[in-house]
């Protein structure tokens, strides 16, 4: 952006809408820029605002504001013409909590999908075109977060790094941390869920959609498209037995893995109305997944922090994301403490 400018209208621009004044300074403005540069009062003739056909005369003082160069005209273009708007691209760049020459990572923000689908065009993928930063290809995605999960997600920057990152997520270096707001209290207050997973059938209006059943460990082997999933939970604080704020860490990368094991505890996240309905038994008393009152109807499943080894540099990236709105709102109500939760509860000194 350039600064603040004050020019004098001089014998050849007199007579001259203030419009078309601009446009012959600066063409890579639009004429919709000025407009509404006009509107908002930010051009100014001898002190006064204008609108953009207010014809200027000789010897009349123009304040110009900042504007943007011609090389960010043509990035807001090229967004625009990749279906991202200025907003949406703003909102992406605001997520960003670490980059370096080879890998973003952004907080999700929960209700925004990690990829498009057939009703979803709105999406991380599509604004990962705002996340260049002077690259000539958008980051790719290297691994995902469901749409109203929040938190880390990381981003390769060219497409070796990706295939390296996918390759590091694998190992049983990398540790996933998540936190999520509970119904009831687990007991025993720590442990491992085993229950294996598969896809729940029917789909479409009067199908459950992509939703996961849990079955017992024993009778993975000899159900069709189960899948063996494993968790590692642990109580951090709770509510009077009425709700718990719990770490999560997903041994296996499961669909919906979190969601389902913690509904088939009788535990269901707060907000998660696909596993934590009126009909779910749990032992939030009847709660299901709501906890009503002024506790938010989101999802209270947050991907708190992500630690892995660096594929180029071989560093130990400690990745932490902060809580989304409605996740701080919940602690504060309900008086849990951030502070207070270790980084990383499952490895605790005895």
């Amino acid at each position: 952006m350039s600064g603040v400018q004050t020019r004098t209208i001089g014998d050849d621009d007199g007579d001259q809408r203030v419009d078309r004044y601009l446009r012959r300074l600066f063409p890579h403005l639009t004429q919709g820029r000025i407009e509404k540069m006009c509107r908002k009062g930010d051009v100014r003739v001898d002190g006064g605002r204008v609108k953009s056909n207010t014809r200027l005369e000789v010897g009349q003082t123009i304040r110009i504001p900042p504007l943007p160069t011609e090389e960010q005209v043509a990035a807001e273009r090229s967004l625009l013409k990749q279906g991202v708007t200025k907003a949406d691209a703003a909102l992406i760049q605001s997520c960003v909590i670490y980059r370096d020459d080879h890998i973003i990572a952004i907080n999700k923000p929960a209700g925004l999908a990690t990829q498009g689908g057939s009703k979803t065009t709105r999406h991380v993928d599509g604004m990962a075109e705002a996340l260049t930063f002077g690259y000539d290809e958008k980051p790719r995605l290297v691994h995902r977060l469901d749409r109203d999960t929040s938190g880390v997600l990381l981003l390769a920057r060219t497409r070796m790094m990706a295939k390296a990152l996918t390759e590091n997520l694998k190992h049983h270096a990398t540790r996933k941390i998540y936190w999520a707001a509970v119904a009831g209290t687990p007991h025993p207050r720590a442990g491992t869920i085993k229950y294996g997973l598969v896809k729940a059938g029917g789909h479409g209006h009067h199908g459950e959609g992509e939703k996961m059943h849990c079955i017992h460990p024993r009778e993975v082997d000899t159900t069709e498209g189960a899948k063996r999933a494993t968790t590692d939970y642990a109580v951090l604080d709770t509510l009077g037995g009425r709700a718990s704020w719990v770490a999560l860490v997903p041994i296996t990368g499961r669909t919906h893995q979190l969601r389902a094991h913690m509904a088939e505890m009788g535990h269901p996240i707060i907000g998660d109305g696909k596993y934590g309905g009126s009909s779910q038994e749990n032992l939030g008393d009847g709660w299901g997944a709501g906890m009503g009152g002024d506790i938010s109807r989101k999802m209270h499943l947050h991907a708190r922090s992500l630690t892995i080894e660096h594929p180029e540099t071989g560093a130990i990236l400690h990745l932490t994301a902060p809580m989304p709105d409605h996740m701080k709102r919940t602690w504060d109500f309900v008086g849990w403490v951030e502070a207070h939760a270790p980084v990383d509860p499952f490895n605790m000194p005895d």
